[in-house]
């Protein structure tokens, strides 16, 4: 077949240091693996958010989308966007003593969000 490359057989080579293992020390060594490579996805989720993720996360939460975009975006504007918008919701509902709901309808009407205590 011209043109193709052909790829040397070393998976006799390549698996040497795993041989040796037992199923449950090959299963416990795959779990090792997969989660140091999905651990940096997992920092990125934790760590970055989007305006998008943001209106989803609060229309779970019983806004509409008409209330949820407004409210993402008084989050950017103020820039904390990062603390998560559902979660600033939330905060403000527990610190007031109010059903999230009205603390999304009071945020909305520009309140509650400069007594927003953040860690």
């Amino acid at each position: 077949m011209k043109g193709y490359l052909k790829r040397e057989d070393d998976f006799e080579t390549r698996r040497k240091h795993l041989e040796n293992l037992s199923d449950e020390e090959l299963n416990n060594r795959f779990w090792e693996l997969t989660e140091e490579a999905v651990k940096p996805l997992l920092e990125l989720a934790r760590t970055h958010t989007s305006p998008s993720v943001e209106r989803s996360v609060l229309l779970r939460m019983g806004f509409s989308s008409i209330e949820a975009k407004p409210l993402v975006e008084m989050a950017i504007d103020r820039e904390v966007i990062s603390k998560g918008v559902g979660h600033l919701v939330y905060k403000a509902a527990k610190e007031n003593g109010i059903s999230v709901r009205e603390a999304g309808l009071e945020m909305l009407d520009g309140k509650l969000w400069d007594n927003l205590k953040f860690q």
